[in-house]
């Protein structure tokens, strides 16, 4: 009984995170190409990216999604002196978070596929 429970909260959870997967990535992106500015509030663009990176990174390999952690992991491991420092960017920061974020795109869009193919 305790398994079948357990396996139905970790679909609703796998559920969740796949619906707001390509969301997450896709503000991840729109962030990325308001850092590649100068202005104000990039920090906080940094900040958000960097939390809602990390966040795939920690639910993704609980709910099946290990591709698509190590991606946004690649991606956070980008940020993560401009967050640690709470500063901008550099222009060579943000075009490796640019490449990583396109890779997490790769990754979560198979990974996503292959969840629906097995009845998701």
């Amino acid at each position: 009984m305790h398994a079948d429970q357990f396996e139905t909260r970790l679909a609703k959870v796998r559920h969740r995170f796949a619906t707001t997967l390509e969301s997450k990535i896709t503000d991840a992106v729109v962030s990325a190409d308001q850092m590649s500015r100068s202005g104000d509030g990039i920090t906080t663009h940094v900040s958000e990216s960097y939390r809602l990176l990390h966040g795939i990174c920690g639910v993704g390999p609980t709910v099946g999604f290990t591709a698509t952690s190590e991606a946004a992991h690649a991606a956070e491991v980008a940020l993560m002196p401009a967050h640690h420092e709470s500063r901008e960017p550099t222009q060579t920061e943000v075009l490796i978070l640019k490449k990583a974020l396109a890779r997490l795109r790769v990754a979560a869009t198979s990974e996503l596929r292959l969840m629906y193919q097995r009845g998701g």
